[in-house]
């Protein structure tokens, strides 16, 4: 079968599609030690908070006939736009309106429109590109431009912090911004690393975005203030110079597919237009849920009171597994700001981060090669072979047992040179 160019960039083998596939297929023998893919984790008492926003909606009369039997708007469910809208005013004191938020079929969705809408070929032949100021970087962007070479990366300065811990910094003067860069693009807090960008770092990125006149997209997929994982002190930012993307996903509704594109109105009015054309509508299943979580209140409550102090926990459980399996090793992990992830740095490593994803995987460990995280970065770093992404939303004797085979091969690894 011949494909498109189109066909063939979107079809071919990338870094998020083996992470999915790992999600669905495991190893296929034995049992499986899954501390790979971005699921977040099944915790009962948000379960039960969703549990009874559906109830809810089943038992309003019409409701539930209305949520699965008709479209909702392009620019998405209009009573979860509106409750958006309320909140962020409340809570963070942001001066927005409906014509401020478009929804999305989760953010990989909201992330292609915005990506392909600010970068590419432009009237004229001009080509821009999305800057992505330090490196390693979420692994779905890496694949999600029509056009080649669509991302342009920096490397971070690399601080260590602690015994075995380091901090990823952006370096802003290393930065370069010009007409070839249609937007600038950062996760926050940081999927794969967990680093948190400090509001310092956030305050020059958005000068810098604004003196070019190209926006500043923050990915707040894990962020504030919902579903609020994070383990440092870091202030939400927006202006109408800023796209905030937020999700339902990582809140413990993946399935749902609930993206959120906060913007100026030619943002949202473009991506509610693009909707139309690709998807019709996002989902009006998860929005509806959505909304009900956000109209009662459990959504801030959950986040402040259930969501990080249980990741926080599941964080310091980890750690504490990774030394005791990996003591004596030259080992680094980066500091775990947010999210649910552990980024370890195996220095020196004698193989590749990708030919030791492959034998853990062949022992049931699924973890992610750090080689992925790297879009639009073309220096010979060794850096980028030595690292691993590593899950911890897994229940903690999944994290152990994983963790343990993890060390007992890297060990061995490093002992046969």
């Amino acid at each position: 079968m011949q494909f498109s160019k189109f066909g063939q960039k979107l079809a071919c083998r990338s870094g998020i599609g083996e992470l999915m596939k790992d999600l669905a297929a495991g190893t296929g023998r034995g049992p499986v030690y899954m501390l790979g893919g971005g699921n977040p984790a099944h915790i009962p008492e948000v379960e039960r908070a969703c549990h009874e926003a559906t109830e809810r909606i089943l038992s309003q009369s019409g409701a539930f006939e209305k949520v699965v039997g008709e479209y909702d708007p392009p620019q998405g469910n209009p009573a979860l736009i509106e409750a958006l809208c309320e909140m962020l005013r409340r809570r963070l004191g942001w001066a927005i309106g409906p014509q401020n938020i478009a929804l999305t079929s989760g953010s990989q969705t909201a992330f292609f429109m915005l990506f392909n809408l600010l970068g590419g070929t432009f009237d004229g032949g001009t080509k821009k590109r999305i800057l992505l100021p330090m490196v390693p970087e979420y692994i779905g962007y890496t694949d999600l431009g029509i056009e080649e070479d669509l991302f342009v990366s920096y490397r971070p300065r690399i601080e260590f912090v602690a015994d075995h811990q380091f901090k990823y910094r952006v370096d802003l003067d290393s930065l370069r911004v010009d007409e070839t860069v249609g937007a600038i693009c950062v996760s926050r807090p940081t999927n794969p690393t967990a680093n948190v960008l400090t509001d310092e770092e956030v305050r020059r990125l958005d000068e810098l975005a604004r003196r070019h006149r190209v926006p500043l997209i923050l990915d707040n997929a894990y962020g504030l203030p919902f579903p609020n994982i994070l383990f440092t002190d870091a202030a939400p930012f927006w202006n109408e110079n800023t796209i905030v993307c937020m999700s339902l996903s990582k809140l413990g509704l993946p399935s749902a597919r609930i993206g959120i594109v906060i913007a100026q109105k030619e943002i949202t009015a473009a991506v509610a237009e693009m909707n139309a054309i690709i998807t019709l509508t996002p989902s009006g299943i998860g929005a509806s849920i959505g909304t009900e979580l956000i109209r009662s209140g459990q959504i801030e409550r959950l986040s402040r009171e259930v969501i990080r102090p249980f990741y926080e926990r599941k964080c310091r459980h980890a750690l504490s597994c990774l030394e005791e399996h990996l003591k004596g090793l030259p080992y680094a992990v980066h500091k775990p700001e947010g999210a649910f992830f552990l980024w370890l740095w195996l220095r020196g490593l004698p193989i590749s981060s990708e030919q030791l994803y492959r034998r853990l995987k062949e022992q049931g460990v699924i973890v992610v090669p750090g080689h992925y995280f790297f879009p639009g970065f073309s220096e010979d770093w060794p850096h980028r072979q030595e690292c691993l992404r590593i899950s911890y939303a897994a229940d903690e004797q999944t994290v152990e047992k994983g963790l343990a085979i993890l060390g007992r091969e890297v060990r061995r690894l490093y002992a046969a040179g």
